[in-house]
């Protein structure tokens, strides 16, 4: 790591993380410029395709003429915050390598809160089985991924179509970035910092005990066949790195192919921070992993 590595990561460290809905939207907003400078050469982008009234989705296409790996993509932000405007270079990225990328723009907390995020996610995952071919997508190799809530999402909308029985497509991976999938114990290792976030996604109505809820706290779900291999990432300076191992033992008792991968010092959303070298290593083993597995 550089001395101008160290220096961005002191800087971060640094800088008040806020704990409510209104703060964290701002930060996103803020946040988002910087994220996306720099934007990878790609086929095409078209914005807010929609996929259903209320449901629109951004899909970046590789250059090429396929047929394509697709990947499903399903932004962080807290359940709150973000779209796929404040993941349109990392939807890009996954298209720059080759996949084409359906970033989907679920629906938000407060205004919309669960199961509003989680049935968006899967519909969408079952329209881009039909309707990948429309952008010369492989409906036989869909991977679905997201980072922080997106992982949260990614996890339940698969153990979901597992657990429906869905007869299409079946997923070929999943991508499981610095994600929360056990509401309870993040909570309590958070001692009220997550509290505003996990109240707007579930309701103040049904919280806590939705969070137990293994749509909501997707590590209950995992089991024999109800992930496909899975590509687990997070940072040592994440304070979600327990949820990241949590699931990876969860899916080693579930006999389910998976890969653990830590990056030192790296902290929450690292992702999208492409001046650091570790964005750049993570995002190319993610890429070598669904090659291998789709």
């Amino acid at each position: 790591m550089t001395e101008k590595e160290r220096e961005f990561l002191k800087a971060l460290a640094a800088a008040p993380i806020p704990t409510d809905i209104p703060g964290l939207r701002s930060a996103v907003d803020t946040f988002s410029p910087m994220m996306n400078q720099d934007l990878p050469e790609i086929g095409a982008l078209h914005e807010g395709v929609e996929l259903r009234p209320n449901l629109r989705a951004d899909i970046a296409i590789p250059k090429g003429s396929g047929p394509f790996p697709v990947v499903v993509y399903l932004h962080g932000g807290g359940w709150v915050a973000g779209s796929p405007k404040t993941h349109r270079k990392l939807g890009m990225q996954f298209a720059e390598a080759g996949f084409l990328t359906i970033n989907v723009d679920y629906r938000l907390a407060p205004e919309h809160p669960f199961p509003a995020g989680l049935e968006d996610c899967v519909f969408a995952i079952k329209w881009t089985a039909d309707h990948a071919g429309r952008w010369n997508g492989d409906s036989n190799r869909i991977a679905v991924g997201g980072d922080s809530a997106g992982g949260n999402l990614t996890a339940a909308s698969l153990t979901a179509l597992a657990a429906e029985n869905y007869s299409g497509p079946k997923p070929k991976a999943a991508i499981l970035i610095y994600g929360v999938y056990d509401f309870p114990a993040t909570l309590e290792r958070a001692k009220g910092t997550m509290d505003g976030m996990a109240k707007g996604y579930v309701g103040s109505a049904n919280f806590p005990s939705l969070l137990k809820d293994a749509r909501v706290s997707p590590l209950g779900a995992v089991k024999p066949g109800a992930l496909p291999p899975s590509f687990v990432v997070c940072g040592t300076a994440d304070t979600l790195l327990p949820e990241s191992h949590a699931i990876a033992e969860a899916l080693k008792r579930a006999d389910i192919r998976h890969e653990l991968h830590i990056f030192d010092e790296m902290p929450h959303g690292f992702l999208q921070m492409s001046n650091l070298s570790a964005c750049g290593e993570a995002q190319k083993r993610i890429f070598d992993f669904l090659r291998k597995v789709m």
